[in-house]
Parts: C-alpha cells; sequence; structure tokens
C-alpha cells in the first residue's frame, strides 16, 4: 500500500529543473537573506560542512524561518543534513517540514542508508500530517566504495531525484586533488546510474571550490552539458549565473528542436519513422534530444 502511495505522489510531483543549486550557511542570516537575488533554481540550506560544529544547534533553529522565507520566492529548497547517526536524526526532525523540496545526503554510499533517511522522513511525515513523500533526495557521492553501489543507490526509493558527485569530499576519500582525470570516471560513472534510473545527474568535471577563473568554469560548464548533465552545485553566487546559462539550450538549439518536432510531425502522418533534415538523418534518438532541449529551454519537465 505504501508504495502504490509513494508511486502515487512520485507520479503526481514534475521533475525539477535544476540548472544551479547554491550552497548557504544557515546560521548565517545575510546569507540566506540574499540567496533569492542570485538567480539559482534551488537554494541549499546547509546543516553539514559548511557550518561549525559549535553552530549547527543555532543553524537548526534558523531552519524554520530560513524556509519560510526562501519558499515565498518561488526557487526550490533544499536542506542538507549531516551524515553522522546522532547530527542527522536531529537534523531530521528539524528540517522535515512544509517548503521543503528536497534533502541533500552527504556522503551516501548504499542503498541501505538511503531506505533508513526514507523511513525516517516518512514518520515524521506522518507525525506532522505532510504529504508523504513529497520531500525528495538528493544523494551526494563522496567515497569510492559507493561508485560500486551506483545502481543500487540511485534506485534506492522513489524519494530520490538527482545525483552528483562530491568533488572535493571523493579526492580527498582517494588520496588525489579534484582535477580533470581524476573526477572524469566518476562524474561519468554517477552521470550513467542517474540517467538509468531516471533521475537528474548534476555535476561537471572539477573541483566545486574554482570560482574565480570565470572563463574557465563556464567552459568546464559547458563541457558537462555536453556529456549530458543538468546542472549542478554551486559555492558562491558567481557560479549560479554561469550553470544558469551554461545548462540552458541557446537560442540556435531550441530553433533547431522545433524544426525537427516539426518535420518528426509530418513525417509521423507520412508514416514515416525516421527522415531527412538539412541534410541528415533523424530518427527516435534525436527527436528525444529535441524534445529535451524544448523542455529546457521552457522551464517545463526534462522528461518530457
Amino acid at each position: 500500500m505504501m508504495k502504490d502511495t509513494f508511486a502515487a505522489v512520485e507520479s503526481a510531483m514534475s521533475v525539477p529543473r535544476w540548472r544551479s543549486l547554491l550552497f548557504v550557511p544557515v546560521h548565517v542570516p545575510r546569507f540566506v537573506e540574499a540567496a533569492h537575488e542570485r538567480g539559482a533554481d534551488g537554494v541549499i540550506l546547509d546543516l553539514e560542512d559548511s557550518v561549525p560544529q559549535d553552530r549547527k544547534g543555532e543553524a537548526r533553529k534558523r531552519l524554520p524561518e530560513s524556509v519560510a522565507k526562501l519558499a515565498r520566492r518561488g526557487a526550490s529548497v533544499l536542506v542538507r543534513v549531516n551524515r553522522g547517526l546522532r547530527a542527522l536524526a536531529v537534523d531530521l526532525d528539524a528540517a522535515v517540514m512544509a517548503g521543503v523540496d528536497a534533502l541533500v545526503l552527504p556522503k551516501t554510499d548504499s542503498a541501505e542508508w538511503v531506505l533508513e533517511i526514507a523511513n525516517a522522513v516518512s514518520e515524521l511525515e506522518r507525525e506532522r500530517n505532510l504529504p508523504l513523500g513529497r520531500i525528495r533526495f538528493l544523494a551526494q557521492i563522496e567515497t569510492p566504495a559507493a561508485l560500486q553501489r551506483l545502481a543500487a543507490i540511485a534506485s534506492a526509493h522513489p524519494r530520490m531525484v538527482a545525483m552528483a558527485l562530491g568533488p572535493e569530499d571523493f579526492s580527498a576519500a582517494v588520496g588525489g586533488s579534484p582535477e580533470f582525470d581524476l573526477l572524469l570516471t566518476p562524474n561519468l560513472s554517477v552521470l550513467f546510474a542517474a540517467r538509468a534510473a531516471g533521475l537528474l545527474p548534476l555535476g561537471f568535471i572539477g573541483s566545486i571550490g574554482e570560482f574565480s577563473d570565470t572563463h574557465k568554469l563556464r567552459e568546464t560548464a559547458a563541457q558537462a552539458r555536453r556529456l549530458g548533465f543538468v546542472g549542478a552545485l554551486a559555492i558562491h553566487p558567481t557560479q549560479v549565473a554561469i550553470f544558469n546559462e551554461a545548462f540552458s539550450p541557446s537560442d540556435q538549439e531550441v530553433e533547431w528542436a522545433r524544426h525537427v518536432l516539426a518535420a518528426e510531425k509530418e513525417a509521423a502522418a507520412q508514416g514515416r519513422g525516421a527522415f531527412a533534415l538539412e541534410g541528415k538523418m533523424v530518427d527516435a534518438p534525436v527527436v528525444q534530444r529535441a524534445r529535451e532541449i524544448i523542455a529546457m529551454g521552457t522551464k517545463a519537465e526534462l522528461g518530457v
């Protein structure tokens, strides 16, 4: 019965469009106040790494006010919880509330861990008369052990909606530096697992901490979109506009997609599944890519 309920909630909810998700430390009011002005598709109210240990209690107390402020602005509201069991329990008690769209789960390393959190969130939703299953999960992959379990993690629970590699933590876990050679394979692994499970693949091949070299960041973000990523996590406002542009289709792409869909409609009326357009053959995969471009350009669901 519970699976049926989750399935109904999931089918009724749209796939979010998260070109940019901006981390904001909850315990710094001025950052929270300005978060809605940055243009991010979602704001991650952080209880984890950006909050010192002795300020975490204060951050949790500030959550209700912070969530309420951001929820009124139209962007998605996410909360990143802590990994440790004791801290996680307190975080969930503070974070499961109306207005929260998703939880960011750091250092996710197994499907069983996702299920444990999902069960706890379900209990809190029922106790608080919140819609069962509305709060989704974005799993951060930050350990080499998690790479062996990506498929299971991605399909662990209907709450799962997105996955992203944590480049800094992952690099530290393997004793390396967050550079292209090290991060390419794990990022692609996350991308493939997310796509296979129908989740949003978020990320780019590089360090999340590099934001001052905007030219390099634009190139990195553009490359990520070409690979198949749909958005990225940001730790600085400078990154937001760059990600929004990089993960949005250009006017030329939208025009091409419209031509493809118009030609596909005409071809279908003639009983043809494949057709030539501008000197190239077009079939189902190309039509699907055109549909995704149109969807991304109109802020509709990605799964059109």
